[in-house]
C-alpha cells in the first residue's frame, strides 16, 4: 500500500499519482486511471469491460460511482494544502443511459464547484470518447487537518 506524503499540498500529490509513482489500488483494481489535474479539477479515464458487468449484461453502477468518486474527489484534492486531507461525506450519481463494453474508452471530469476552510463541493460528468454522456455527480467533502 502507498503511503500518501502528507507535507506536500494536494495537487503534488496528485501529481506523484498522476506519473505512476503512486497508483491508486482501486484504480488498479478497477481500470481506470488519473490522467490529467489542474487547480480545481480531475480528470480520469478507463475502458469498462465485461468483467464490471451486473446480472443485467451492463456496467455495475458501483464501477461508474467508483470513477465519478474518484475525480470529484481529486478535484477537491487539488485545492488542500500541505497537512490538509478530505473525506467524501456526501456523493450523488446520476445514471443516464446504460454503460457496457461496446461504449470504449470513458473520461470523467470532476470540478470543483466551492471549496471553503472546511467544506467543498464538487460536479463531474462521465462520457465516451465523443462526448455522449452516461453519468453525471456531485458530492460535498469535509477538509481535516491531518498531522
Amino acid at each position: 500500500m502507498n503511503v500518501v506524503d502528507t507535507t506536500k499540498p494536494g495537487i503534488e500529490r496528485l501529481r506523484t499519482l498522476k506519473t505512476g509513482e503512486g497508483a491508486a489500488p482501486l484504480g488498479v483494481l478497477l481500470g481506470f486511471r488519473l490522467t490529467d489535474i489542474g487547480d480545481g479539477f480531475a480528470v480520469f479515464e478507463g475502458t469498462p469491460t465485461a468483467g464490471h458487468y451486473n446480472p443485467q449484461g451492463t456496467v455495475h453502477g458501483g464501477w461508474t460511482a467508483a470513477v465519478l468518486d474518484s475525480a470529484l474527489g481529486c478535484a477537491v484534492e487539488t485545492k488542500l494544502a500541505a497537512r490538509q486531507s478530505y473525506g467524501t461525506i456526501e456523493l450523488k450519481v446520476n445514471y443516464v443511459r446504460p454503460l457496457t463494453d461496446a461504449v470504449g474508452r470513458i473520461t470523467c471530469r470532476g470540478d470543483v464547484i466551492h471549496a471553503g476552510r472546511r467544506m467543498a463541493t464538487s460536479e463531474a460528468r462521465l462520457v465516451d470518447t465523443s462526448g455522449k454522456l452516461y453519468a453525471h455527480g456531485s458530492c460535498t467533502c469535509m477538509i481535516y487537518e491531518i498531522a
